[in-house]
């Protein structure tokens, strides 16, 4: 057995036990891929992979048990990386991102700035997607951190760290007739309403308020994009619920916002990484980043 063979293991997973993409991946030809394989398997004395004619097509009961020791093996080749480019030098290096649009957008700006000044030589790529991609870049090591409100906290292999609350606010147009008036989940009802997708931007606080005084929600419009939402309020569809910091009181002055926190739960957006996971200092530095423009945000976003 040696460091390459293990290596292989790991890109057949990630390319779905692709001969050809694996072999592309590790600039060798195929034969040598099939060769390394059966050559491991000899030495193991059993077979990792079901077979049709050459084309892998599973993983045999052995090799789902070796692969999860090869995900540890690959971990701790990682975080020697890690550790060892920490210690020539922990002013560079490069910082995935996971996130969600809202994130990106409305409060990331601030500490990704403040970072950039301390931190010229860390270069930085966002990606954004729903809460359950988030998680899943996280455990193919395409992210560092992710950064969401939604599903982090029901995996088991993640540090979570608490960044803010926040809370939702209805936005409509000015002279509707919810921009006046005390509102109660009963009004709300009455009314179509857009808001967040499954699985985004505490949309599961939303449903909860509703489902527990037993008013039905009457959603026209569902998006991820808050400044989709409010496109569609613009034009009539209905009232929007959003998080607070997507409403710009310059920007929005058409729309009349509202602070829905004695109806719906606060929501809090939390900081995930893989717990065994090293994460360099800069990366570290970075939540403190996060952590203060959350401390410093969080009397306008109640």
């Amino acid at each position: 057995m040696n460091m390459s063979q293990v290596e292989l293991l790991r890109i057949l997973q990630e390319t779905e036990l692709n001969l050809s993409k694996a072999a592309e991946k590790m600039h060798i030809v195929q034969s040598a891929v099939s060769r390394q394989l059966h050559l491991f398997e000899a030495e193991l004395g059993s077979p990792l992979f079901e077979r049709q004619g050459k084309k892998l097509v599973g993983m045999t009961s052995l090799g789902v048990r070796i692969m999860d020791e090869v995900a540890v093996i690959t971990r701790a080749k990682t975080n020697i990386q890690n550790i060892a480019a920490d210690f020539l030098d922990s002013n560079k290096g490069t910082l995935h991102i996971a996130t969600t649009h809202a994130q990106a957008k409305y409060f990331l700006p601030t500490p990704i700035s403040r970072f950039r000044e301390k931190y010229p030589g860390v270069s930085i790529y966002i990606v954004q997607a729903s809460p359950e991609q988030l998680i899943d870049q996280l455990h193919a090591r395409k992210a560092d951190i992710a950064i969401c409100t939604e599903k982090v906290d029901e995996v088991a292999d993640l540090v979570i760290e608490n960044c803010y609350t926040w809370d939702h606010v209805l936005v409509a147009p000015l002279q509707h007739p919810l921009s006046q008036g005390d509102i109660s989940l009963e009004r709300l009802a009455q009314f179509p309403i857009l808001t967040y997708n499954f699985g985004y931007t505490g949309r599961s606080n939303i449903e909860s308020a509703f489902k527990n005084k037993e008013f039905e929600l009457d959603i026209v419009l569902a998006a991820a994009d808050s400044d989709v939402i409010k496109t569609y309020v613009r034009l009539g569809l209905g009232v929007g619920l959003i998080t607070g910091m997507a409403y710009d009181p310059l920007t929005d002055m058409d729309l009349v916002s509202r602070n829905l926190s004695h109806l719906i739960s606060s929501s809090r957006t939390k900081i995930a990484y893989l717990r065994h996971n090293y994460l360099p200092l800069y990366s570290q530095h970075f939540i403190e980043e996060l952590q203060l423009a959350a401390k410093q945000i969080k009397f306008n976003l109640r």
